[in-house]
């Protein structure tokens, strides 16, 4: 056990958000320490944790730049350029397959074979 207030699943009190929260509301966290831990309870296996953190100390998200845009973009384009045919794709290439769909349904063009 942490040394951190735990709460169950809905009954944090009001104040106390967790990331995705504080960045709905337009926040961050900005430094400031965990304050507790919400515990969501699981059949099989051990509860889900979030960590929590004031609403009144969290900072203004910071806005998006041109270079960090840029940067977004060219890694986004990464994700969606296919190893094999070198073409985008149009969505992001699945790392369980490491090339894009087409590509993957396609049967290797194999030459050396018999007939």
């Amino acid at each position: 056990m942490s040394a951190l207030p735990c709460y169950r699943w809905r009954l944090a009190p009001e104040g106390l958000a967790t990331r995705r929260q504080l960045r709905t509301l337009g926040l961050r966290p900005g430094g400031q320490d965990v304050v507790a831990e919400v515990h969501r309870p699981r059949r099989r296996r051990g509860p889900l944790v979030a960590y929590l953190y004031r609403v009144d100390r969290a900072k203004p998200v910071r806005p998006m730049t041109p270079a960090r845009a840029a940067a977004l973009a060219a890694a986004m384009l990464a994700r969606r350029t296919c190893p094999n045919c070198r073409t985008d794709a149009g969505y992001c290439i699945p790392r369980s397959l490491g090339m894009c769909v087409t590509c993957h349904d396609t049967p290797p063009n194999r030459k050396d074979t018999p007939p």
